[in-house]
């Protein structure tokens, strides 16, 4: 009986698409990584992408609360926070198309869809102590994951533990306010689990009109029934609130670098307006996993939303009611040596959005300004292929068919009929292979193609206008990396070249009264390399006075330029692309004492990067070290007690960490917090 309401199941939602991409242990673990991205289960040495895993151990390594400095880890990946919360995040890319949020990457909590049909992500929904692991594929993915051209991420939100019960807490402190405490509870049964997770943070931030309070929750129950099937579901609720401080011009930064944006003339400042976001999710999905045959296997999930999200800004009040539903699903056919395997599928998504606007009279809704009702639909079709001819190759390659379009309607000042805009379906292929010299080097190299179809928020952007004229960008990325493994997998290194030519640049501009708009900006040339190493100096337990040692590096160089690219009289064609910084270094070493010692040092050197389309300004270059040190106390099985203390921006540097590009009256600065500290423990039952 259930095997036949499974098909009704199957048929009813004709075919549809779901993504599998999981991570199975943390990249400091060499020898054990295996990435399934793509489907296909590979040890990590052979898999002709550009991958960076981020698992627990690396997550633990940085300050508790936030996904900044992890995220920055990633060589091609720039996250910024330019006050607690206000989260924004670009892979081989610039931050021009997000003025706040993350758009432009598909993000998947797990075999959810996080991503709306709109484009945008709330990432900053997420508790950063509840996400039990990364895995970012970067450049073009719309073969298979939707229209991008940045790339995408699956967050894992389990914890990786083997045990059958298991309830941790944590608590920490820090400057400016900072606390944030967790409790994750684990319960595995024969065929059945349960996961729920619990946070709360705060924190009163460096600057005026800063502070943040995030609650939290997500339960994750798992169902194994007969031999071959799998049931998973998730709820996810996030009640964020937090004020943004705004951009200040330079003489304000080196004056005082922690004001709020002052009052300008007759425009309001910050504070007076109390600006800030007020931003309630709601996640709910159902995941089915069924193996019909012995090669033959079943995925398919669907994921619905509801955001209540408020605004108060500098220049009106913004409410948003947005109402996201998705599907996923996929068959997937292997042979039984697994030489090669073949799926197909399909993922369609809709988001409504009611958007109101109102004056902003000091933090409270006054008369209304306009409203409008917008609603995104995506789907796409495609095909993926994965090829195994010879021991050393694999050879993949995919297509995928991509449809969007989004409806209007106006309210008020204007009652404008309903309409839409449906853009053109899009082929988005994508071919890569690898070749494996031996069991220490692989060689790897793809082309493919980038879509990226605009944002409602770009659609109908803070000047409250519907753009019908935006369009999409486009572009071809090819690459080609090797990766290293020597000393039995304690040094590794993963290198990539990538060029990447985009057309119909979609770039940020500003009005004269602050409010924003897009535009089409010609294009774009984006030549980088990435790299990322890990050497294990001192193997675990092989002295006993340093334990063990660990040294990582990334490097990321970005020599993007803008062509074909006029704003009135101006032509910045040749111009660097606003917001990359050309040089990113980060490195650390992690030292293992006895005694169950830790010490992690961390630096990062960030080059300077231009604020405005024209280069006319850039921020300053800077140098950031974190500090961090614990002390881990077991008794086997249980309890575990690890205690930390740590030192965020060691330096004292004053610095910029999200500037506001195109920022009208050069108000381009966020000054992040100066010297810092933070301390708590986490505890194991």
């Amino acid at each position: 009986m259930l095997f036949r309401l499974y098909w009704v199941v199957v048929l009813l939602t004709f075919f549809s698409f779901s993504v599998r991409s999981q991570v199975a242990a943390d990249s400091s673990l060499l020898s054990e990584v295996v990435v399934k991205a793509y489907f296909s289960e590979q040890p990590i040495l052979s898999l002709p992408s550009s991958v960076s895993v981020i698992g627990p151990g690396a997550m633990e390594n940085q300050p508790p609360a936030t996904l900044v400095p992890v995220f920055n880890t990633v060589p091609g990946v720039r996250m910024e926070e330019r006050s607690p919360g206000s989260y924004r995040l670009s892979i081989r890319g610039s931050l021009l198309r997000s003025p706040y949020g993350v758009r432009n990457v598909k993000i998947y909590m797990d075999e959810f869809l996080l991503t709306d049909a709109g484009g945008n992500t709330y990432l900053n929904a997420l508790d950063a102590g509840s996400v039990g692991g990364i895995e970012i594929l970067k450049g073009p993915e719309g073969s298979i994951f939707g229209a991008n051209s940045g790339g995408v991420i699956r967050i894992n939100p389990e914890t990786a533990t083997k045990d059958s019960s298991r309830l941790f807490s944590a608590l920490s402190s820090g400057s400016y306010g900072l606390f944030h405490e967790k409790i994750n509870y684990l319960k595995k049964w024969k065929k059945f689990q349960v996961e729920i997770s619990q946070a709360y943070q705060r924190a009163d931030g460096y600057r005026q009109n800063s502070d943040l309070d995030r609650r939290y929750v997500h339960i994750l129950p798992q169902w194994k029934y007969g031999h071959s099937g799998n049931l998973k579901a998730i709820f996810l609720f996030s009640d964020l609130k937090y004020r943004t401080p705004g951009g200040l011009t330079a003489s304000q930064y080196e004056s005082d670098p922690s004001l709020a944006r002052p009052r300008a003339g007759q425009t309001p400042g910050a504070a007076e307006q109390q600006a800030g976001i007020f931003n309630k999710n709601i996640l709910a999905g159902l995941s089915n996993e069924l193996r019909l045959v012995r090669n033959i296997r079943h995925v398919i999930s669907v994921t619905g939303s509801h955001t209540d999200f408020k605004n108060p800004f500098i220049t009106n009040y913004e409410v948003r009611d947005e109402r996201s539903a998705g599907i996923r699903s996929y068959f997937e056919y292997a042979d039984r040596r697994s030489l090669w395997k073949a799926r197909a599928g399909f993922e369609g998504q809709e988001t409504g959005s009611d958007i109101d606007n109102y004056k902003n009279d000091g933090g409270s809704r006054g008369s209304i300004m306009a409203s409008d009702y917008l609603k995104a639909s995506q789907s796409f079709w495609f095909l993926h292929l994965s090829v195994k001819p010879v021991k050393s190759v694999v050879i993949e390659a995919a297509l995928s068919l991509n449809d969007f379009k989004y409806k209007f309607s106006g309210n008020y000042p204007l009652i404008i009929p309903p309409d839409q805009r449906k853009f053109d379906s899009q082929l988005m292929p994508r071919l890569a292979a690898s070749y494996t010299f031996s069991e220490t080097l692989a060689l790897r190299a793809s082309v493919s193609r980038g879509y990226s179809s605009p944002t409602l928020a770009e659609v109908r952007a803070s000047d409250n206008m519907v753009n019908t004229l935006l369009g999409a960008e486009t572009g071809w990325n090819r690459e080609a990396g090797f990766r290293l493994s020597l000393l039995n997998n304690r040094l590794y290194w993963d290198a990539v070249l990538f060029y990447y030519s985009l057309k119909n640049a979609i770039v940020r501009r500003l009005h004269p009264d602050d409010t924003e708009y897009f535009v089409n900006a010609g294009g774009t040339r984006q030549l980088g390399t990435e790299s990322e190493l890990v050497f294990r100096v001192i193997p675990e337990r092989n002295s006993r006075i340093l334990q063990s040692l660990q040294f990582r590096n990334s490097y990321t160089y970005s020599n993007f330029h803008f062509r074909n690219y006029s704003a009135g009289n101006d032509d910045f064609s040749g111009n660097k692309l606003t917001g990359v910084p050309e040089h990113v270094v980060i490195s650390s070493l992690n030292f293992g004492f006895p005694g169950n010692m830790d010490l992690f040092i961390q630096h990062n050197y960030t080059s300077a990067l231009p604020l405005n389309d024209s280069n006319s300004s850039f921020s300053r270059h800077y140098n950031l070290v974190t500090l961090k040190a614990s002390w881990d106390y077991n008794r086997h099985p249980r309890p575990g007690l690890k205690i930390f203390f740590g030192i965020d921006n060691l330096l004292n540097e004053v610095y910029s960490p999200g500037s506001d590009l195109n920022a009208f009256g050069g108000r381009y600065f966020n000054a992040a917090s100066p010297r810092n500290f933070f301390a708590g423990l986490n505890i194991i039952l």
